[in-house]
């Protein structure tokens, strides 16, 4: 993987972020690298989706894709 060079700072419940970190901690994943896995497989899946932005217009009903 390339240089890790920037972060991302998110607001989660506490629950919710406990529960994610103990989980992580029983499979021996830092959270870190558990969410860059799912970032990317986010990416791979959607990131088709993100190459034009969406927008709404006169003749397209919201929230139908183009």
């Amino acid at each position: 993987m390339g240089v890790k060079d920037t972060g991302v700072r998110i607001r989660v419940e506490k629950r919710l972020r406990d529960e994610f970190l103990e989980i992580c901690r029983r499979q021996d994943k830092p959270a870190a690298q558990v969410l860059r896995e799912f970032m990317r497989l986010y990416v791979a899946e959607h990131g088709d989706e993100a190459a034009e932005p969406r927008r709404k217009t006169p003749d397209t009903p919201e929230g139908a894709k183009r």
